[in-house]
């Protein structure tokens, strides 16, 4: 399985564990993952806490999507996991209103899904003392 495949098969168990937490219904339409029992539409977030070669994992947004929830009222979900055989452990989470997220700024990769990707490292979400 390649390293992009893995990473969506993470990112698709954080999001069933996040719906579950938070009693979420699962929605995966082009721009949100699920929504709040009220309707309010929630971006599910998941970045690995290190990767192989030690790095610390990003979080991956879309500026267009990113807008759209904004012009919604939503929230993101964030969750640090580590991979635990087949599947996975979740570090911490944190929920956060669109609106309160750090300065988000282009990242180099250039446009993908016909927007621009954004990175948030976890260390501007979440303060992690080496685990």
């Amino acid at each position: 399985m390649s390293r992009s495949h893995k990473a969506n098969h993470y990112g698709t168990l954080v999001e069933r564990k996040a719906g579950e937490r938070y009693d979420l219904e699962l929605d995966r339409c082009s721009w949100h993952d699920a929504k709040r029992p009220d309707g309010t539409p929630v971006e599910i977030k998941a970045a690995m806490y290190r990767h192989a070669d030690g790095q610390p994992g990003t979080f991956k947004l879309y500026s267009k999507y990113h807008k759209k929830l904004r012009s919604k009222n939503g929230w993101y979900i964030f969750g640090v996991y580590r991979v635990r055989g087949r599947g996975i452990e979740v570090l911490d989470w944190e929920m956060r209103h669109s609106s309160r997220l750090p300065k988000l700024s282009r990242h180099g990769g250039g446009s993908h899904r016909d927007t621009y990707q954004m990175k948030l490292w976890i260390d501007t979400i979440f303060n992690f003392e080496d685990r």
